[in-house]
């Protein structure tokens, strides 16, 4: 039996999820597939930073496009710290695509100028 608190809403329910993957506690429908999922296969988005050459800014704020599985987290942020893109840099930018085989991609989420 597994215990999470529910982060699909505001409310932040106190679940409970079974080893056939019944879960309570949830007073809505986000709630009980969080639950299952976070279970079966956790999913997380990451945010990072990439390096940038020739760019009003050194570094650019990066995010996965959606969650990749738990377990790839440490290996898609150190692939990162072997990326450098070049200025100018637009937000939603893919910077990194197909993270780790996860099918997400790294995007830009803010605009570097040339330096």
């Amino acid at each position: 039996m597994t215990e999470l608190i529910c982060i699909a809403c505001p409310k932040g329910c106190r679940l409970t999820v079974d080893g056939a993957l019944n879960v309570t506690g949830h007073d809505c429908a986000r709630g009980e597939a969080y639950g299952r999922d976070e279970v079966r296969n956790p999913l997380r988005v990451v945010t990072s930073t990439v390096k940038v050459e020739g760019g009003a800014l050194r570094r650019c704020p990066v995010k996965t496009t959606g969650g990749i599985p738990k377990g790839l987290v440490i290996d898609s942020v150190r692939a990162l710290d072997r990326i450098c893109i070049p200025a100018p840099v637009r937000a939603g930018q893919i910077v990194f695509a197909n993270v780790c085989g996860a099918g997400v991609d790294f995007i830009a989420t803010r605009d570097i100028p040339q330096a």
